[in-house]
């Protein structure tokens, strides 16, 4: 994961993180101090549990320095911080999981 370069791209609204020719990307929708985790894409030819863990860390890890809450309305994204309970914290107040 450390070899390749995640990547905001603002204009689409999306995380991406291209692996050989395929791209992982989350989709966001950014209000006031919050992101809206909203849809995680891996292609079939990439995708591992261990990836897609990997990849919604390093996204978790962006959002943090830019101090930002997450709110998760993918089932795979809150599935993760169920299970992560590390990241809870950047929940905004009010939003359990």
């Amino acid at each position: 994961m450390e070899e390749h370069e995640l990547i905001d791209n603002d204009f689409l609204r999306q995380f991406e993180l291209k692996i050989d020719d395929q791209l992982a990307k989350i989709e966001y929708s950014l209000q006031e101090r919050k992101i809206f985790l909203t849809k995680l894409i891996i292609p079939e030819e990439i995708f591992t549990e261990t990836f897609q863990n990997n990849f919604i860390k390093v996204v978790f890890e962006n959002i943090e320095e830019r101090n930002l809450s997450v709110v998760p309305t993918s089932p795979e994204i809150a599935k993760f911080i169920r299970k992560n309970r590390q990241y809870r914290s950047m929940l905004p107040v009010g939003v359990r999981i």
